[in-house]
Order: structure tokens, then sequence, then C-alpha cells
């Protein structure tokens, strides 16, 4: 029975191995690069290739971060937080800022990230073609030939059928005027946060076996007609009903008593240091007064 680890759970050849195909999608940004995927103590599609990505990269010194849909505490993230901790005995953050590595699912945090941060997103579905295009190497000839029509009547379709753009998350995006990416599940308010950010964004996606990456000031754009702009979701109006953000991704929550609609941040950790700072900001004043 084996009682003890690796450092970081993988084999050192297999970090190796990781390392090398995530240097080789960050020289060439948004394009997915193929990677041996290992079996991991999770099911495939709970996050598997930013683990991976994860544990190839951190060091005795770095601070983690995990979040699962703009939460810190949800079972994903505690048991990916605990993996990761029990393998390497570092320590771990819930506040942005502090984080050296943040393996996210569906969400980039609201904190702006800085550079020498780096941003590891899981991803489902990495081929932004694959529901145009079924077969992997068709799609590969595709990408090769910047032959993206695919996408744009994606988009088009819903246009005509709903006068607007519905796709709410996954919204597909143009890297570095060349390849288009799917930026994983994140909502279309964390699009703009990917252009020429400051930290280095790793997208990896362990089910699919592929590793690609958005380098620091790299131009992300979503894509958009001339009239039909890209938008993001609209909150004018709305708050945080626990730390009175009105400048976040919202969840919309519903009380099944009252039927009152109220809003509250996505980002947990984001909203708990708003109210932190909240009752901060009120003790200065009492000891003014």
């Amino acid at each position: 029975m084996i009682t003890s680890y690796n450092f970081a759970f993988l084999d050192e050849n297999s970090k190796k191995e990781i390392r090398r195909k995530t240097l080789k999608a960050v020289a060439i940004p948004g394009y997915q690069v193929p990677f041996a995927s290992r079996e991991m103590p999770i099911g495939r599609g709970w996050g598997t290739g930013g683990l991976q990505l994860t544990l190839s990269l951190i060091g005795k010194k770095d601070i983690l971060k995990v979040i699962d849909q703009g939460s810190d505490e949800s079972v994903n993230a505690v048991n990916i937080k605990k993996l990761i901790q029990r393998t390497t005995g570092i320590s771990s953050t819930d506040e942005t800022k502090n984080a050296s590595i943040i393996q996210s699912r569906h969400r980039i945090p609201e904190v702006k990230l800085k550079e020498d941060q780096i941003l590891v997103l899981q991803v489902p579905i990495p081929e932004p073609l694959r529901f145009v295009e079924p077969s992997e190497f068709k799609t590969k000839g595709l990408h090769a030939d910047e032959e993206y029509t695919g996408a744009w009547l994606g988009l088009f379709e819903q246009i005509v059928k709903y006068n607007n753009v519905t796709t709410g998350a996954n919204y597909p995006v143009l890297v570095n005027d060349r390849y288009v990416m799917s930026p994983s599940p994140i909502p279309r308010w964390d699009n703009p946060k990917m252009d020429s950010a400051d930290a280095l964004i790793l997208l990896g996606a362990g089910r699919e076996k592929k590793i690609y990456a958005v380098p620091p000031y790299t131009t992300v754009r979503s894509l958009a007609f001339t009239d039909y702009p890209f938008k993001v979701e609209d909150f004018t109006g709305k708050f945080c009903g626990l730390c009175g953000e009105n400048h976040a991704f919202l969840d919309e929550m519903i009380d099944e008593k009252t039927e009152k609609t109220t809003y509250q941040c996505n980002d947990s950790s984001y909203c708990l240091e708003n109210m932190n700072q909240k009752i901060n900001d009120e003790d200065e004043v009492r000891k003014v007064e």
C-alpha cells in the first residue's frame, strides 16, 4: 500500500512533459497543444486538466487558491485544494491578491490579476468549433486555414433567431489575431479580463488532453459583428445584498417564501473582502466621531 506520494502527486517525468507542452502553448497563444493527460484521483470532467497544470507548475513557496463557480468553499474546490496541499505541503488562501497560482472553474476573479500570478482555468470542451464540426482531424485543418466561419455562423444564427447573441458562457474569442479559442465556460462578463491581462492564463482540458494559453499582454477579442457589438451581462441598477457591490458578476437569488429577487456577488471571497472593508470603514468613522 502506498503511504506517501511524490511532491505534487505526479512523477517528475510527467510534470516535465506537461511543462514542455505548456511552454509550447505559451509560445503559440490560443493554439491547442495535445498532451498525455494522466489518470487523476478525481473523475475526468471534474478539473483534471487544470489540476495537472497546477501540479506541474507549483513550487514549495507558492500560495494556492482554488475556486469553483466563484466559490472557495464548494466541494470540488475544497477537494482539489486538499489534494494539492497534502502532496505539496504548501499554504493556501482565499484572497486573490495573495495567491501565486489560482486554479478556477468557470470564473476569473473580480480582483485584477498581477504579473506574478498564474491563473489556471479548467476546461471541459476546449475546441470552439466542436459544435459545428465533430471531427478532430477537420477542426485542426480549419484552425490551420484560419477558417472560422462555423464560429461566426453560430453567433449569426442566434441574431437571426433572437435578434441578439444569446451565448452567455464560453463565448468564443480571437487570441493574438490568429486563433479562435474557447475561454472555458466563464461568463461573458469575464472575457474582457483576458485581454492584455498582466497574469499568465493557462487552460487545461484533461478529458480532451489539450493545453492552451494566453500569455500576459496578449490581445483577446470576443467575436462580434459591427452592428451587433459584444456586450457583457447588464447589472445596471442591481446591487449585491451582502456587500452592496454593483460592479461585479452577480447571482440572482429568489426567496421561495416571499418570491422576492435579490442579488449576490458570485465571487465569494471578493464579496467577503468588500464586507470586511465596509466594517473597517465604519469603525474608522466611529473612532473619528
